[in-house]
């Protein structure tokens, strides 16, 4: 069975949206876009490295998959998450694309969860979610995460799409399976459902 892995930048205050760049996502009057940049160093990009080697595949919701195929195509061949991010399997769940123009993507088709759940019961390694909050709610709400995989840089942003859902839910308790600072600040957070 694959491994589901969340992988997040949030705010101290547990803000996930438009980390990498100000256009990123606008949407609600976000006026904070690409607040993670200042926070990158050479610890966190290790550990990003490190989680790739072992992705065979990337899940996408609508709106991430779209910012991520209007730029990693035409990505700087140097950059070391450039070919890996084309070329490995991406799968997308979405109700409102019809056409995948990125190289490798599949759009899933009917129940998310369930079709979710038929990809992780297929041999191979790490599945991972980037962004995608409201896809990363809709895996919580039916258990299907293996693990998170959270880079919770020392900021408060006040506002912004927050990972977790505000409303009441079932209690999940998760254990901490690894921890590094960074040199900005940052902590890099691995946790997996107890």
């Amino acid at each position: 069975m694959r491994k589901l892995a969340v992988i997040e930048s949030l705010s101290l205050d547990g803000v996930m949206q438009a980390p990498a760049a100000p256009d990123e996502d606008t949407s609600g009057g976000f006026p904070h876009g690409g607040w993670q940049r200042e926070y990158v160093d050479e610890t966190l990009l290790a550990a990003a490295t490190a989680g790739m080697a072992s992705t065979d595949a990337y899940l996408f919701g609508r709106r991430t998959y779209q910012s991520m195929a209007a730029y990693w195509p035409h990505a700087p061949a140097e950059d070391p998450f450039t070919a890996h991010l084309n070329q490995t399997p991406k799968y997308v769940a979405s109700t409102t694309l019809g056409r995948l123009d990125w190289q490798n993507s599949t759009l899933l088709t009917g129940d998310v969860p369930s079709a979710v759940a038929r990809l992780k019961a297929e041999p191979g390694g790490t599945i991972a979610v980037l962004g995608s909050g409201q896809l990363v709610r809709t895996l919580l709400a039916h258990d299907l995460i293996d693990e998170y995989f959270l880079a919770i840089c020392p900021v408060l942003l006040g506002s912004g799409k927050r990972l977790f859902p505000a409303a009441p839910g079932p209690l999940r308790r998760l254990r901490l399976t690894g921890i590094r600072t960074t040199s900005t600040g940052s902590v890099v957070a691995t946790y997996r459902p107890a």
